[in-house]
């Protein structure tokens, strides 16, 4: 039985890590969960779930929930030492990671330093201090696993693989909901964005995918996790998105991951490493596939996308000035205070004025983040770009 910590237990991958447990209630239990502020979600899980922990990160809700918690004899926490706490409880052994924003890093290198196994399934901690993460992990023994299904195909593409013997790594895109249109794509409104073809996502991610940011981000990811250059790393659009991740080798060999996408699987397989475990989920029948098709994305209309690469060949705080520039540029496309086209010119000029710190320590990293918010802001406050 592994006991667990799941910090983001009411968004997407929460909510499946909980449908594995459900399946595995003989493999895996829960001891705590931790929210940004969905109480009323958050308590249908521990009527199920019973943790003996909860963490509520907003201190009015969490004051104002705790009563019913508490009653069910659930203890509750709050705030950056309440995640903390979730993420490094005694009893657990694993904590998956899927709270958004720079509130979850903390709690991550918390849980690393504290030997625990952590599931990473949000961007930021990987983006944002991917080496940091890592050097803490080795440090400490504690092992770090992919969630994201690229780098969860990745991972186990490359498993016991000599890291001299790899040529190149690929990530494959859906393309977008604007893979086939043509022309400008200045004047796409929000509703056509968050209009993806293959994919309900929440708007963040969904925004991510139309400008190919997602992307991105997965390429500093890939290059932090796996510890090879940016340049290594391709990206290939594979609308079928049958193929998660391939990867080239010094002798022209490729070995690639395929699978029905359902984030349940690279969930389950980071929960039960180095076991696998049987799964009720369809299985991939390959006679119904008609075609498998590739081809490379469109780098001038999709700009983020080298803005990526851009910031994991720089390296030290620029990730990290990225990520936080994207959200504000996000949030500005969402609320109509920038156009589509004005995402990628907002994170440009914010990370061309960016200070760097080539070997940051963690404050360093906050700093970064923080600035970068402030700065991107202003680009749309004071009008000192034109951005449409």
């Amino acid at each position: 039985m592994k006991h667990l910590s799941i910090l983001g237990s009411t968004g997407s991958v929460g909510e499946n890590t909980l449908r594995v447990v459900r399946i595995h209630p003989e493999r895996f239990s829960v001891k705590a969960l931790a929210v940004k502020g969905n109480t009323e979600k958050l308590y249908e899980q521990a009527v199920e779930f019973r943790p003996k922990v909860i963490c509520i990160y907003d201190p009015q809700k969490a004051q104002k929930a705790a009563p019913r918690f508490k009653r069910l004899g659930v203890r509750v926490v709050t705030g950056d030492e309440g995640l903390e706490e979730v993420a490094t409880l005694a009893s657990v052994q694993e904590v998956v990671c899927a709270m958004v924003g720079a509130a979850g890093l903390k709690p991550i290198f918390a849980a690393v330093r504290a030997k625990k196994t952590v599931a990473i399934a949000n961007k930021e901690p990987l983006v944002m201090a991917g080496k940091l993460l890592l050097e803490a992990a080795e440090k400490s023994g504690a092992a770090v696993l992919p969630i994201d299904s690229e780098h969860s195909g990745l991972w186990q593409c490359l498993e016991k693989q000599d890291p001299s013997f790899i040529k190149k790594l690929t990530l494959t895109s859906s393309g977008g909901p604007f893979r086939k249109i043509k022309g400008s794509l200045a004047k796409i409104t929000p509703a056509q964005a968050l209009n993806h073809p293959k994919w309900k996502m929440g708007p963040k991610i969904t925004i991510d995918s139309a400008t190919m940011m997602n992307k991105g981000l997965e390429v500093i990811e890939a290059a932090n996790l796996f510890r090879v250059p940016a340049g290594k790393i391709e990206v290939l659009v594979h609308p079928e998105a049958i193929v998660h991740a391939l990867v080239e080798f010094v002798d022209g060999s490729h070995l690639a991951h395929l699978g029905v996408t359902d984030m349940r699987l690279p969930i389950q397989y980071a929960l039960s490493y180095p076991e696998r475990l049987p799964d009720p989920l369809p299985h991939l029948d390959l006679t119904q596939l008609a075609a498998l098709h590739f081809e490379k994305p469109d780098r001038k209309r999709f700009p983020c996308l080298d803005l990526g690469y851009t910031a994991s060949k720089i390296g030290g705080t620029m990730p990290a000035v990225l990520n936080a520039a994207n959200e504000i540029a996000v949030e500005a496309f969402l609320s109509r205070r920038t156009a589509f086209s004005g995402i990628p010119k907002i994170i440009e000029k914010t990370m061309r004025l960016h200070r760097l710190v080539y070997k940051p320590v963690l404050a360093d990293i906050f700093a970064a983040d923080a600035w970068a918010r402030l700065e991107a802001h202003s680009f749309l406050t004071m009008k000192k770009a034109r951005l449409a």
